[in-house]
């Protein structure tokens, strides 16, 4: 979150744009953080190092922080019980599956986003009883083999949301961490993108190569 809002005007242009630290102790630093949020992004399959606390899946969060599915919220296998809306209660820290809900949910793990997309809506969107979608232009109609689901709401489904939720908790939590170090390696010394391409690491295209040139983006490549 904090990278973005930072490099807003540069991310209008497609392309990464990442800051290269010179500081051995920062590199080190940011390549500890991405192996944690691999770690968190592949459910503990990959970056799983006990030592680190990373340990192999399930992942979760503190005991007290931990999102719970009481009895009286259990999302219901009945057929004619299949969830077809997800909503939050802010109120009450509850996600509320169709006539279940799982409890201690925080309002950043509802609201976190990937790519403008929220996260949790879009899990929803492939498990709920109407996963039409409206076509829009010329795409194509949907395969007939989209019809071939779950007619009721799978207990693997409630693992993976619990699942989903506890690695949510956990990304956010990281955030604050990841905010501290992305502002160490911007006021510290990065390395140009010029030494970049005398040292062969990589080609710009031209469009890339000229706008490196400007002092924003002359310690971010592309």
């Amino acid at each position: 979150m904090t990278f973005t809002a930072r490099f807003q005007d540069d991310l209008s242009t497609p392309g990464l744009r990442i800051p290269l630290t010179a500081d051995a102790q920062n590199f080190a630093a940011a390549t500890e953080v991405g192996r944690t949020v691999i770690w968190l992004h592949t459910f503990g399959e990959r970056m799983a190092d006990a030592g680190k606390d990373r340990p192999a899946g399930p992942l979760r969060l503190p005991t007290a922080q931990r999102p719970r599915l009481p009895k009286d919220g259990a999302i219901s296998e009945d057929p004619d019980a299949m969830p077809d809306t997800i909503t939050y209660d802010a109120t009450k820290k509850r996600l509320l599956i169709g006539t279940g809900y799982v409890g201690n949910v925080e309002p950043a793990v509802w609201r976190y986003e990937v790519s403008g997309k929220q996260v949790l809506l879009q899990w929803f969107s492939y498990r709920k009883q109407n996963r039409e979608r409206p076509l829009i232009g010329d795409r194509r109609p949907p395969s007939p083999l989209g019809h071939l689901q779950p007619d009721h709401w799978l207990a693997e489904y409630t693992t993976e949301l619990l699942n989903g939720l506890n690695v949510l908790g956990r990304l956010i939590a990281l955030e604050p961490a990841q905010a501290t170090l992305l502002e160490k390696i911007c006021s510290g010394p990065t390395v140009p993108v010029g030494e970049l391409r005398v040292a062969g690491a990589f080609e710009l295209p031209a469009e890339a190569s000229r706008k490196a040139q400007k002092p924003s983006d002359a310690h971010l490549f592309s």
